[in-house]
């Protein structure tokens, strides 16, 4: 290891990882890394050209028929040791990821264990990549069908869960057999050096992980796109960026998966546990300041029972310590950066120009650092422009419905499609407005929908393909049919 930073208590690498070697790359710049409590550069890491991002693919490239050979066993037990190495090392992954993201230690901590679940996870699935054989209906001959890893894969990653949105492509990738160039968010780098350290500290060989951190991101993706020994991109991000990386990657038909935008609608029945919602609306709006993709977007809530909800999640809210992350009491750390404070405060002050009415909160605190109080919006009407953005931040607009019929309606009338919620005692509603909706993932009764082991993906311009259980395995191979006879 070269260049380091001590971090969170951590020594971290700040290079870019091509070929096993940790390199400042060929320019030699350096891009800063911003705490947004703080907004001071915390470190400096490698800003990686598109000369690097190609020297990467070559990388893994050479890397790749040796680690798709390995054993399937041999490649569990990396992923195996790094979830050990993962687990041993929580804490100080959390407080990394605090630092450069804001997010409050509470959940980075709850992020820092999914994550590393990730890599058990394919652990336990890069054996079980089934084949099928039979014989076909007309008796001519045997049918075999096998999965072969896709080959080099490129992996691009968001800065709101800077460990997750990594560990669930990088399991799947090397357990089916893929070798992988990692492009994390410039804004959080030094999560995916710290995970790929980790990694090659659990055995995995050289080539097979490679990490290229840059402000570059347009440049450098687009290069490894173009290079054909690129056949895999999965990108977590925008679905204004997933268009263009999809027309981008139509030029040498690169194998897509695409996990893209929200506006999660939450929808709350007369019949509903009204303290469950609450309770569920304070997961699905609130995890990690309102920054994810699955973040309720857009409060759906029956009349009967709207004041009450309204009244209750506000008390929730205003009860929670907006601070620096890495303080133990904080619930609620500042936004990741100030174009991203100003696009909630500017989403607030459409609202209410539109008629809806400030509950709680409204307003960017008098301090140091990106931080946006915890907000409620009633009476918004159905119409309002901020319905039809996501948030991401702690805002919560209220809508009032009174038939189910329009419920559904509002919540489909999106082009995204990724999770919704809903809360009803009836489960026969509840299942009824679960297929109704345009979604790749309902919470019933749930405020969380995230696991390992379930397939994560969503419909319309929510992406294409699903991360996550054994779909997400499945994601990075090629289906290899063969006719024979004996």
């Amino acid at each position: 290891m070269s260049n380091t930073a001590q971090l969170a208590g951590i020594e971290v690498p700040t290079d870019l990882l091509i070929g096993g070697q940790w390199t400042s790359g060929r320019g030699g710049d350096t891009l800063p890394v911003i705490d947004p409590a703080t907004e001071d550069a915390v470190a400096e890491v490698a800003d990686g050209t598109v000369e690097d991002a190609l020297d990467a693919v070559a990388a893994a490239q050479d890397a790749l028929a040796g680690w798709a050979a390995t054993p399937p066993r041999q490649r569990a037990e990396c992923l195996r040791r790094t979830f050990e190495l993962m687990t041993e090392n929580a804490d100080a992954l959390a407080r990394l990821m605090t630092l450069e993201n804001g997010k409050a230690l509470r959940d980075a901590k709850a992020e820092a264990a999914y994550s590393a679940e990730f890599f058990r996870w394919y652990a336990e699935e890069a054996v079980r990549m089934e084949g099928v054989l039979m014989q076909a209906p007309s008796g001519a001959n045997k049918i075999l069908v096998m999965r072969q890893p896709v080959g080099v894969s490129v992996l691009v990653t968001p800065w709101n869960f800077p460990a997750a949105m990594a560990t669930r492509k990088i399991g799947p990738a090397l357990a089916a057999g893929c070798t992988v160039v990692l492009k994390p968010a410039s804004e959080t780098p030094l999560t995916a050096l710290y995970i790929a350290d980790l990694l090659a500290r659990a055995g995995v060989p050289d080539g097979v992980v490679n990490v290229l951190t840059s402000r570059k991101s347009g440049a450098v993706v687009s290069a490894m796109l173009n290079d054909p020994r690129v056949r895999k991109l999965s990108f977590t991000g925008s679905t204004e960026v997933g268009r263009v990386l999809l027309r981008e990657a139509a030029d040498t038909v690169v194998n897509c998966s695409m996990e893209l935008g929200g506006n999660a609608p939450f929808i709350i029945f007369e019949d509903a546990d009204v303290d469950a919602a609450v309770e569920g609306a304070l997961i699905a709006k609130m995890r990690n300041g309102g920054e994810a993709c699955t973040a309720a977007n857009r409060f759906y809530v029956h009349e009967a029972v709207a004041d009450e909800f309204s009244r209750a999640f506000a008390a929730r809210l205003d009860r929670m310590i907006v601070g620096p992350g890495l303080d133990a009491g904080t619930d609620v750390g500042p936004l990741v950066n100030e174009p991203t404070r100003s696009k909630v405060a500017e989403l607030v002050e459409s609202a209410t120009a539109d008629g809806g009415k400030v509950v709680t909160g409204g307003r960017a605190p008098d301090r140091r650092g990106y931080y946006y109080q915890p907000t409620v919006i009633d009476q918004v009407p159905p119409d309002a422009s901020i319905l039809g953005t996501e948030i991401f931040g702690p805002v919560a607009p209220v809508v009032r419905f009174t038939a189910e019929k329009d419920a559904v309606a509002w919540a489909n009338d999106t082009e995204f499609g990724l999770v919704s919620y809903v809360y009803t005692r009836d489960l026969g509603r509840g299942l009824r407005v679960s297929e109704a909706l345009e979604a790749g993932m309902v919470g019933l009764n749930r405020g969380l929908v995230s696991d390992p082991a379930a397939p994560f993906g969503g419909v319309k311009q929510s992406g294409i393909g699903r991360e996550g259980a054994h779909e997400g395995l499945l994601e990075f191979t090629e289906t290899k049919y063969i006719a024979t006879n004996w």
